[in-house]
């Protein structure tokens, strides 16, 4: 039922092209899909969200729970064993899970994140290899593109691939690696001609059991239940098979994956920030002050209005770039997807410290949901680009700049 609820979101859609701008619209299939998501959320994810924060241990049953609803095919084209849905069924999916669980939201998020380059640069071989296994739910993949000392600034990477007869041969280090130990492929990003600037980045896909090493995992603030890791390369023997794109491709594929994943960020962003906005409303409606509930002093709702405000203002702009993920006449991907990242991702942590702020001290405690989320938000403005880079990424779209 699930998997044709995608298809038939995919199918219908909800597109007006008016101006040169695309406009959406969330028909009642899209509705359908966030109650059901919010349901299955509230029984299925939150329950183990607390414990998974924690523990710092994988949600593995809050994954198993994913793939019995098949949500990971959800961002996999129907060809090759997915559902084919649209951007903005993706981005409902990630709010209702991120709006229990920010943890479990993201082990959706980055196997599509780690799958996008072959999606959309890879040949037949690779789609028909591994998008079948990550639409099941079979495997994960992770994304590989930062390093000790290339963050923002890509191209300062210094992981090489040396071509070897019909194998590229991988060494180097990789830093924050989401699912690292966890996924069973790695998207990496090397150098094949280091005086080449961004130019001699090439993409590639690895699999974990050709030799990828798990150095450390990183103690997180947040989102705790997703691992983080340095993953290493050891002279890794990759097949020419294995490499997405043309050589020298690989700083646009990264790129453009950014392009497409930044408004899903946004999302997170958003669902966790309604998470914390649901929670403090229920407690100020039954935590009495004075005499009364705290929700009728004036100061208190006009703080509730204000978050709700921003909240919706961000959640339009995720489903705006989300719907130029999918239909990008003129080429505004790059500048709205930056924009929804940065401003969603501002948003949902300024929400939740406040939302915090409504429960007092009791917010500032592990008994109550609110420091969890607060933990979790910080990240959205830190990954896939930090909102510093993301303003630069904006101010250059504005000024008409490459």
């Amino acid at each position: 039922m699930n998997l044709r609820l995608c298809r038939k979101l995919a199918e219908v859609g909800a597109k007006v092209h008016n101006g040169g701008m695309t406009n959406f619209a969330l028909n009642e299939e899209h509705k359908q899909f966030r109650a059901v998501l919010r349901s299955f959320a509230e029984s299925r994810i939150a329950p183990f969200a607390q414990e998974v924060d924690e523990s710092e241990s994988f949600p593995w049953k809050s994954f198993e729970a994913c793939r019995e609803m098949e949500l990971p095919a959800l961002a996999i084209p129907e060809a090759y064993g997915g559902a084919g849905a649209d951007s903005i069924t993706n981005a409902i999916m990630v709010e209702e899970l991120a709006r229990v669980c920010a943890s479990t939201s993201l082990t959706m998020l980055i196997s599509k994140l780690g799958m996008t380059p072959v999606i959309y640069w890879g040949s037949e071989e690779l789609k028909n290899k591994y998008l079948p296994r990550v639409a099941s739910g079979e495997a994960q993949a992770s994304y590989c593109l930062s390093e000790p000392d290339a963050g923002s600034d890509v191209a300062a990477m210094t992981t090489k691939a040396v071509r070897d007869g019909d194998h590229y041969v991988l060494s180097g280090t990789k830093y924050w690696i989401t699912n690292a130990g966890i996924s069973d492929t790695y998207t990496v990003f090397a150098k094949t001609d280091p005086q080449a600037g961004h130019r001699g980045i090439t993409a590639f896909l690895v699999e974990a059991d050709w030799g990828v090493k798990v150095a450390k995992l990183e103690k997180k603030l947040g989102v705790r239940g997703s691992p983080t890791g340095e993953v290493t390369f050891d002279e890794v023997r990759v097949p020419i098979a294995n490499r997405i794109g043309e050589e020298g491709q690989g700083f646009y594929i990264a790129m453009g994956t950014l392009d497409r994943s930044r408004p899903t960020i946004g999302a997170q962003a958003v669902g966790i920030a309604t998470g914390a906005i649901d929670y403090a409303a229920n407690y100020i409606k039954n935590r009495h002050q004075f005499g009364r509930p705290i929700a009728d002093n004036q100061g208190i709702q006009f703080m509730l209005a204000d978050m709700a405000t921003r909240v919706e203002a961000a959640r339009g702009l995720v489903y705006q770039a989300c719907q130029l993920i999918d239909d990008d006449p003129d080429g505004q991907l790059t500048k709205y997807g930056a924009m929804a990242k940065m401003f969603a991702s501002d948003v949902g942590m300024s929400t939740t410290v406040d939302a915090l702020q409504l429960l007092g001290g009791y917010g500032y405690t592990k008994d109550f949901p609110l420091e969890r989320m607060m933990r979790d938000a910080k990240i959205t403005q830190i990954y896939e680009g930090t909102n510093q880079v993301q303003r630069i990424v904006i101010s250059r779209q504005v000024l008409g700049g490459k």
